[in-house]
């Protein structure tokens, strides 16, 4: 069961004890009133009263019977936008050949079916009985988009057929099952002297890396937001890499 309907049913739980607690309270009222006003007129005896009063929950169990009914009687829905996705079906993964998943994905098909299949097991979710779980496939298509492209979570949520939300939750597993399962695998140091080598034989002795770095623009942190202005004048956090000779990065840091 989904948090939301959890919360829900507790809700309507202590609504339903509420209500029966104020008609329980309603109805010994009524009764204790009945009763003093029978001694007053001394109608009957006690023996009757003590069977009347102790009578007076028949009524009131029905009536919380009927009430407990009503309110569990009421029947609940899910709704949701409707979306859709046949750009992502249909022309996507059909029609696209590998020059325009380059151009939109930063890569081919074919990397980015290896990429889905090593990102799987933190990516793959169960299905709910309020929606299907996104594909491992979606949900990497959905990062390495919204990463390639200047675009809107809202613009990325209706290019997929997705919402908003959706879109920020992909890009952050996405993220984090590539910090996870990916970087010690491709980031590595190597041999050192194996670099050096090669980077004697392209020119550069006496080199065992070639490094660069960039701005990531960021929000103005609500504290020490001086600390993060970049000499462009804007906020942003800084991305340096390591690259060998042969291209392959050897060392990744952000701050």
């Amino acid at each position: 069961m989904e948090p939301a309907q959890i919360t829900l049913a507790i809700r309507s739980t202590l609504n339903t004890t509420h209500i029966i607690q104020q008609y329980m309270q309603h109805q010994n009222l009524a009764k204790r009133n009945q009763a003093s006003r029978r001694l007053q007129r001394g109608d009957e005896s006690d023996e009757d009263m003590d069977t009347d009063f102790s009578q007076s929950t028949g009524p009131g169990s029905v009536g919380i019977m009927v009430l407990m009914g009503q309110v569990h009687a009421v029947e609940r829905r899910f709704w949701a936008w409707e979306t859709g996705t046949d750009w992502w079906d249909h022309i996507v993964l059909q029609v696209w050949d590998d020059s325009q998943w380059l151009q939109n994905f930063r890569m081919c098909k074919g990397t980015f079916m290896e990429l889905c299949d090593l990102l799987s097991p933190a990516l793959r979710h169960k299905n709910t009985k309020m929606r299907a779980a996104l594909t491992v496939e979606k949900q990497v298509a959905i990062a390495l988009w919204k990463l390639a492209m200047p675009d809107s979570y809202r613009s990325v949520g209706n290019q997929f057929g997705v919402g908003k939300s959706t879109v920020g939750a992909s890009v952050m597993q996405v993220a984090n099952a590539i910090k996870d399962l990916l970087i010690s695998r491709v980031v590595t140091l190597g041999n050192v002297q194996v670099i050096v080598d090669g980077f004697a034989a392209m020119g550069f002795p006496n080199c065992s890396g070639a490094i660069d770095g960039t701005h990531i623009p960021i929000l103005a942190p609500e504290h020490q937001a001086a600390e993060d202005i970049n000499h462009k004048g804007y906020f942003s956090i800084v991305l340096h890499a390591l690259v060998d000779h042969k291209g392959h990065f050897t060392n990744i840091n952000m701050g």
